[in-house]
């Protein structure tokens, strides 16, 4: 992760960027991997106490709230998919209006507001805990919202896309970002939950509120190593206008376009930042090509935004959103997935066997080895794999975006096929030692049978949540890029609705019993063989969809301005 300075074409970044008082900023002294240390380093911290949270939440829940285990399941993918569908409300804050940087603070305060009250809700018995409780994690969840999707898409913002050399330190970004969110995480899952179930919660959520306070004040220092992106406004308006446009235009031809004669009037005022990448026309969603078809009432309008017309930009721009959507709702069911780790992995683990000398080990925290095994496996993949892949395929990256998220999701059908063999193995240990009917006894079993499912889980992620956040971060319009990173985080959102969703189906077919309190009696088999069915299902159709994916195509240091110079061609009304 050294500094190369020799790509440095002028003194000042050429995208765009500016410092927090918006003026140029120069390129030697500001962003790369000086500034994105900084942003590494609070989201290690952020993630630490983001895990004392999440990792043990269902065991808390039931032992101290006393739900049920199905109840627990549903709350915390309930409450898991809500944190990551919330990014979506941080994005289009930073990307209309605010800007990365102030969302990060502001979002942080809040965070930390309700990690303050988790502590509270946890150590005064005297409070209404449930309420207390249930809004602070709704809190943290809104916190996460803001400050989840900003900091990544903030820390990329570190490295000029136009420079050769730092471009290629992007991709190496994201790789050493989701190794510090394993960082943060295995320290949360082994130290957090170890003071959780042997000292106490109060501790325990205390500990996550203190360190949340430390990541803020890490992110504040360093302020003035930061390249910013100046919000570009509103994307939804700029979507929901190509849509009024087309509907305006819907008879009219688009002969005009195959013959490149587009009406592409400029919107002054509205974008009015620097510079974006242009996108060259495409053939995808062709029907959206009427908003740039002008007509009389068009040529006479005299308002700042005229609802009937679009820019080439803005329509290629939706178009390339729209493109997003299919390989999008392929992934969710690795989102699906991916939510079993925190929920019926962890009950699995508190039956068994736990203990190493006279060490009892947390049931949650064998979460740490998916950690442990991406914190040892990304530095490979970079350092090793990327170069050597780079030289086979010609791709800068060793393999596309999509052919890293593909070999993940192959993957982790077999973690749950791994994970179905293994309650198969618990089930059967448990009735040959007459434990079926006592759920609160220690199968002589060793909780090192989980491993193998674990080790899948981190490999998994290796290839397919880096990939994902890579992918949509970087096929996202330019004035998108935390909306990049939300949609991204919105695959884990609606992967645990889905799975709560599944749940609820299954019960109500009769399949209750797949999910009784008693786990010796019940059948968790049978949901891992499912979801492994329904991932090689999907995983089929992910390989279609990626094999017809068009992969964005822009030029660079193309102005706002330049399209009002593309041919006009008048249309009657």
């Amino acid at each position: 992760m050294e500094e190369d300075h020799s790509s440095s074409f002028s003194g000042f970044v050429e995208d765009g960027s500016v410092d927090l008082h918006g003026r140029s900023v120069s390129r030697a002294h500001t962003g790369r991997w000086k500034a994105s240390f900084f942003v590494i380093g609070v989201e290690i911290a952020e993630r630490f106490a983001f895990a004392g949270i999440l990792a043990n939440l269902v065991i808390y829940l039931t032992d101290v709230m006393g739900e049920s285990t199905a109840t627990a399941a549903k709350n915390v993918n309930v409450w898991s998919g809500v944190a990551t569908m919330l990014p979506f409300v941080g994005a289009f804050v930073a990307d209309s209006y605010l800007g990365r940087f102030w969302t990060i603070a502001l979002s942080s305060v809040v965070y930390l507001l309700g990690l303050i009250l988790v502590t509270l809700s946890a150590s005064l018995r005297s409070l209404n805990r449930i309420w207390i409780f249930f809004f602070s994690i709704y809190l943290v969840a809104l916190g996460q919202g803001g400050h989840k999707p900003c900091l990544e898409a903030f820390g990329a913002d570190q490295f000029e896309e136009n420079d050769p050399v730092e471009k290629k330190h992007k991709s190496s970004f994201f790789n050493y970002w989701y190794c510090g969110i394993c960082m943060g995480t295995l320290l949360g899952v082994t130290v957090l939950l170890y003071i959780q179930d042997n000292v106490g919660w109060g501790l325990g959520f205390g500990i996550p509120a203190v360190t949340m306070a430390v990541a803020l004040f890490i992110f504040l220092c360093g302020t003035r190593f930061y390249r910013h992106k100046l919000p570009g406004g509103s994307p939804l308006t700029r979507i929901i206008h190509v849509f009024v446009a087309t509907f305006h235009k819907w008879n009219v031809s688009t002969s005009h376009q195959e013959k490149k004669k587009v009406a592409a009037s400029a919107e002054t005022g509205v974008l009015k930042f620097g510079s974006r990448r242009q996108y060259l026309p495409t053939d995808q969603f062709r029907f959206l090509d009427k908003a740039t078809v002008e007509d009389e009432l068009d040529y006479d309008c005299k308002t700042t935004r005229n609802w009937r017309l679009c820019t080439v930009q803005d329509v290629e721009e939706v178009k390339a959103v729209l493109g997003l959507s299919p390989i999008w709702m392929s992934c969710l069911i690795f989102g699906v997935v991916f939510a079993q780790s925190s929920t019926f992995f962890t009950k699995q683990g508190a039956t068994m066997d736990r203990k190493i000398g006279k060490f009892e080990i947390p049931p949650a925290s064998l979460q740490s080895f998916i950690n442990l095994t991406i914190i040892l496996l990304l530095p490979v993949y970079d350092r090793i794999f990327v170069p050597i892949a780079r030289n086979l395929t010609g791709n800068e990256r060793g393999i596309t975006f999509l052919q890293r998220i593909g070999t993940g999701m192959f993957i982790s059908i077999l973690s749950m096929i791994v994970a179905a063999l293994a309650e198969i193995r618990r089930i059967k240990a448990a009735k040959d030692n007459g434990l079926i009917d006592m759920p609160k006894a220690t199968i002589p079993l060793s909780i090192s049978l989980l491993l193998p499912q674990y080790i899948l889980f981190g490999l998994a992620d290796v290839f397919t949540m880096v990939g994902m956040q890579e992918y949509f971060y970087d096929q996202m319009p330019d004035t998108m890029k935390t909306l990049g990173i939300a949609v991204y985080l919105s695959v884990l959102g609606v992967g645990s609705f889905l799975s709560s969703i599944i749940i609820l189906v299954i019960e109500k077919l009769g399949g209750s019993h797949w999910f009784v309190n008693n786990l010796n009696k019940a059948h968790l088999d049978y949901f891992y063989w499912l979801l492994a069915s329904l991932s090689a299902i999907n995983f089929c159709i992910y390989m279609f969809l990626a094999s017809r994916y068009k992969y964005k195509n822009a030029q660079n240091n193309i102005s706002y301005q330049e399209e009002s110079c593309r041919e006009r061609t008048l249309l009657p009304s």
